[in-house]
Order: C-alpha cells, then structure tokens, then sequence
C-alpha cells in the first residue's frame, strides 16, 4: 500500500474565501473551478494524510473503478497512461496526486485537519470551521466529503467479540495475513465482487453471506498495450474522441437503469446470459438471480466473480450473517461455519452523511436536523437555511449509469457562478429560498416515482430509509443535470437578481 510520506501540516491561516473541506475529486475539482474563475483565496482540510478520497481509503484486494478509466477523470486533465480500460485504485489515487500537483494546490491543502464542526455567523456572514489547528473564517464553505466515507458495520449479535482478524473492506488491516486461512466475507456488493476472486486464490476457503444477489453485467476489462498508451500520448485529440465515446456510452445505459421497458429487458438478458455462461450448478444460479427489477440497485460489472463463487474455493451462503458466536458464525439460515477472518463488505452511511451533525447554520439548526427526513438541496448543491453552503457529491448527485466526476464538474460550476453573484446579493450572503429547495425535492421525487429505485422491489442505498425519497441518485442523464443547474438565473436566492447563470441581468 502507497503512501504519500508525511510532513508537519501547514499552518493554517485564520481565514480564506472559500474553505473546502475534503481533499477527493470533489474537492481538487471545486479547488480548480475556484482558481480558473479568479478565486484564489482558498483552503482544503482533509481529515487523512494524503489526498484521494475513496481511492486513499479503498486498498483492499482487487479494487478498482467501474466507470471506464478514460471518463473518469477532470475533463482538464486526460490521462494517456491509465494501464487499462478499467483504472486500479491505486493508480486514481496517483492521478489524484498529479492532479494536485500540476495545478499547484498543495500549499492550499491542510493534511491532517479534519472539520471538527462549523457554524455560520449571522453578524460576521462568515463560516467560522474548527479544526484541531484552530479556528479559520470563510466567507463560503464547501463540503466535498464524498458519500461513501464512513463504513456501515452492521449490528449482529456476538460480532465485535470475534476472536480473529475482523475489518470492513473500505478499512483493509494489510497486517493481517489471510493466506491459508478460512475468510468469511459479508455483503454482494460492489467492494465484494472485486475482492472475492483475490481471497479466493489465497485463502484456504472463503464463505460469502449473501443477503441479496445483484446484477451483473459482463466488465470486459482487459490491458491498454504499450502502443495504445503511446498513441494517446501522441495524439490527444484521440482520448478526447474516446472519451466523448465513452460519455455517449453511458448515457444511453441510463435507459436500462431507470426503467425503460426495452432498454431494461436487453439488459437483464444480457445479465442473465452472464451468469448462465459462468454458472454451471442450477440451485448456484437461482441463489445468484435477482428477484428485483434490473437497475433497482446498483447493477455490477465483473468477469470473474461468478467463475469464484461456482469453485471449490468459495462457498455461498443465501443468508444473511446472524450472530457470531467466538469464530463460529451463524446465518439467518441457521447454518454454522468456522472462521478464521471476517471481512465487511457491507457498504457505508450513504443517506445519513456523518458531516452533517457537525455544521450548523442559521439559527444553529445543523445540517443533519435539516435532513431529518432525508438529504435535500437545490440545484443538488445549495441548502436553505445554510447560507453561502455548498454540497459536492450530497442530494441527488450520484449516478447509476456514467461517471460521477462528470456531476461534480457541473456542481463546481454552478457553485462558482453563485459565488460570483454574491456581489448582488444583500449584505454579499447568498440564502436559498426554501421554496425553490422544495420545489427541486418535488422535480426529483416526479422524475423518481415510477423508476426501478423507488417500485423495482428492493432495498438500496440510493433511498433514505426514513421518508422513502430517493435522495442520492439523479433521476437523470448528465446532460440533463447539466441543463438543470444552466436554467439557475439566481431566482433560487432570496433578494439576489435574476438572470444567466452568474451574470446580473440586464
């Protein structure tokens, strides 16, 4: 596991423009839209020692990306080097560094500096952000925090007194040697299907708990060759013609994840088909075929977890983990299984983001009393009551079918032409109408109600469990979120005129 090494943090100035709190794409993304605009007044806290976000944080066995390498990435910064179609973790959070890097960012970033809480002050209009370095005042704050941060351990009974080595997959302990040993690993989802076949060449046996099965479409990764990376080097108008390929590719996929009848259909065949290829035992193939609409939850990409999970190597158990008694683990089934490791492949705190208990805004309502029936905002990046607040990757900003840096280029943009109304707004604050806020829930939950996510008959992360709103997908393409935030005219701010996008109208 790379690290970058580390050095004594910056001092860190009392106070900024715009203080950015998360060193990922959404940060390094909203940092560069910052600076190309003018803004240069600006400072990055980051928890960690390093910058990368998931990528920093995600280093178990096979990790890797699921949106082609080629689209993820800042459309400012193509990388002709990526080692294949599909990018390893390890080389996004190179990229990551690079990018951080070429467009000079380190002096801004604060390594070692998480927000301890922040609090809008109504006589200063400024953010006062604590941290353990002290106090710094922004005229704005943004949270770029990533959505899947904070690990989900799930309550079985006897767990946390399991004898063995015991980790969730996004918290690999590289300490622990696995290597002939008897692994159980909790969870179908996306972190399991890359890290099975890798426990499975190594362990002596591995049992998977499976609650639900998921989709699963072929990945069809393979390895760019030398003269393949060479010739986007050379040429880069050819990467920006595979990446605009791969963008049109991914639009069209929103057809089949949304609910399109044909475009669904063509898509559970080919799902089915995968797993016929790959499964030969038929009770193996019911235990691994949905019962759900195709699309409800995150669909999948793997060309060798079905060939790990049908071998001598792995064990599948239909079940749910139940208890654990010492290094015996027990299935809602009832059956029993002797472990040596547990590995937690059971996803994060996706629709309760943990920031949000720690910012406070007018009147000291704080973020997450806000959201006390699910995650809200308009434009999926401003929040009434929160004023001069920005939220990179929060509501209604994850996509199901295309690259997510796409969304966080566009919500950078959008933040960046709302700061520079701020001139006419009153006393330079921006406050959201609530009003517009609700009226953006209400586009939302018309464009969700008859899609996969909400009536495709399963239960997901994309849905808060507390109101039944689908409060982290888009229910969109990209070019219509794109669209979306391009017909903001400043009517979503109180006493700020209206008219393009960051320009005063006339």
């Amino acid at each position: 596991m790379t690290r970058i090494p580390t050095h004594p943090p910056l001092p860190l100035p009392r106070s900024a423009e715009v203080v950015i709190i998360g060193a990922g794409f959404a940060g390094l993304g909203m940092a560069m839209a910052l600076r190309r605009a003018g803004h240069d007044d600006l400072v990055i806290l980051e928890r960690a020692d390093a910058v990368g976000g998931t990528w920093r944080d995600n280093t178990y066995p096979g990790v890797a990306c699921d949106v082609p390498s080629h689209l993820y990435g800042f459309a400012a910064h193509p990388n002709p080097d990526w080692s294949g179609v599909f990018a390893r973790g390890d080389e996004i959070r190179r990229y990551l560094d690079d990018v951080a890097d070429r467009e000079g960012l380190r002096g801004r970033i604060r390594l070692r500096t998480p927000m301890l809480g922040a609090e809008w002050d109504e006589e200063a209009a400024r953010w006062r952000v604590h941290t353990p370095a002290g106090e710094i005042t922004a005229e704005a704050l943004v949270l770029a925090c990533g959505r899947l941060t904070e690990p989900l351990i799930p309550e079985v009974p006897g767990l946390a007194t399991f004898p063995g080595p015991l980790f969730h997959s996004a918290r690999w302990d590289h300490g622990a040697d696995l290597a002939g040993r008897h692994v159980a690993v909790v969870g179908t989802g996306a972190s399991a299907i890359q890290l099975v076949p890798e426990l499975a060449r190594t362990a002596a046996h591995v049992t998977l708990f499976q609650r639900t099965p998921a989709w699963i479409v072929p990945r069809e990764a393979r390895a760019y060759t030398d003269a393949e990376r060479a010739r986007f080097a050379a040429h880069p108008e050819e990467l920006a013609r595979l990446r605009d390929t791969l963008y049109l590719e991914g639009e069209r996929r929103f057809a089949s994840r949304s609910g399109d009848a044909a475009a669904s259909e063509s898509a559970r065949a080919l799902a089915l088909a995968h797993l016929g290829r790959q499964v030969d035992d038929p009770a193996l193939r019911r235990a691994l075929t949905p019962d759900y609409a195709f699309g409800c939850k995150r669909v999948l990409l793997s060309d060798d977890f079905y060939p790990a999970v049908a071998s001598d190597a792995v064990t599948l158990e239909p079940s749910a983990l139940a208890a654990a008694e010492g290094s015996t683990l027990v299935a809602a089934s009832g059956r029993r299984v002797e472990v040596d490791a547990v590995v937690l492949a059971t996803g994060f705190a996706s629709t309760r983001q943990p920031y949000a208990e720690l910012v406070r805004g007018e009147a000291g309502t704080t973020l997450a009393a806000h959201w006390s029936d699910g995650m809200s905002a308009f434009a999926s990046t401003v929040v009434s009551g929160f004023p001069n607040l920005f939220v990179l990757n929060g509501p209604n900003a994850s996509l199901g079918h295309n690259s997510s840096v796409l969304m966080i280029e566009e919500q950078a943009a959008y933040a960046v032409a709302a700061l520079e109304r701020r001139a006419l707004a009153p006393d330079g604050v921006l406050r959201v109408d609530p009003a517009a806020e609700e009226a953006y829930v209400g586009e939302i939950a018309a464009a969700a109600a008859s899609t996969p996510w909400l009536s495709g008959g399963c239960r997901n992360w994309y849905v808060d469990e507390r109101s039944g709103r689908l409060t982290l997908l888009w229910p969109g393409t990209v070019d219509a979120f794109r669209r979306r935030l391009a017909e903001a005219d400043g009517s979503e701010f109180t006493g700020t005129p209206v008219g393009a996008r960051g320009k005063e109208s006339t």
